[in-house]
């Protein structure tokens, strides 16, 4: 058990309807989407020359998606990573007709790693519980993700790191919306904002000499 708290970005994503496919469809959604996925992820390690550790520390299942633990190194490239993931899907929605594509909530919050029964690493923690609340925002549309307060100003401090993503995004035609607040189901009040591209693409992470941030990346 690690008894110091790990604060990092959070990526969830939620498969819109999932739970209400049939179980057969259900089987062969997630299994597309799964093999999907990883290649995309694949392909963002190939590119920045980086192993999937220095990536991502752990992909947690959940019933109608899963969440996606960044490196705390990667703090802010959540939200990137979740308009990657936002433009994928687009391509699996042309496979899959019963596809009603994805929610994606960004949160940069608290989690703790430990051992789980079958001896694999999991995560545990309040960052977790918060990120679930951000889809829960009944203003989000489609191609858009949803990023929390804390996620927003990891972002900006990750943009201001590696000033050829901030280039890079702006050429993808980036847009944040103005602040929503909301209470989720436990009314407590939330504030986030709106992302999306409007020249989609998927972006790979810095290559990650760790003394240096600022290197320079291109979308795929």
């Amino acid at each position: 058990m690690q008894e110091r708290a790990i604060e990092t970005d959070i990526v969830l994503i939620d498969i819109i309807d999932f739970s209400r496919l049939e179980m057969s469809k259900q089987l062969e959604l997630i299994t597309f989407l799964s093999q999907s996925y990883r290649k995309m992820i694949r392909k963002l390690l190939e590119n920045s020359d980086i192993p999937l550790e220095k990536m991502l520390q752990g992909i947690i299942p959940t019933g109608d998606g899963f969440y996606c633990i960044l490196h705390p190194k990667l703090k802010g490239f959540g939200p990137i990573l979740g308009l990657s993931f936002n433009h994928f899907s687009d391509y699996i929605a042309k496979e899959y007709p019963y596809f009603k594509g994805i929610r994606v909530a960004v949160h940069t919050g608290k989690i703790h790693q430990f051992e789980d029964i079958l001896g694999q690493e999991n995560f545990v923690g309040d960052g977790l519980n918060e990120c679930a609340r951000y889809v829960e925002m009944k203003n989000m549309v489609a191609n858009t993700v949803f990023i929390s307060d804390t996620a927003f100003n990891s972002l900006e401090t990750f943009l201001s790191d590696h000033e050829d993503f901030s280039d890079l995004l702006k050429k993808c035609e980036f847009r944040c919306s103005a602040l929503h607040t909301f209470h989720d189901k436990h009314e407590i009040l939330r504030n986030g904002y709106l992302i999306w591209m409007r020249q989609g693409g998927i972006i790979s992470p810095p290559k990650q000499d760790w003394l240096t941030p600022k290197r320079k990346n291109h979308a795929i």
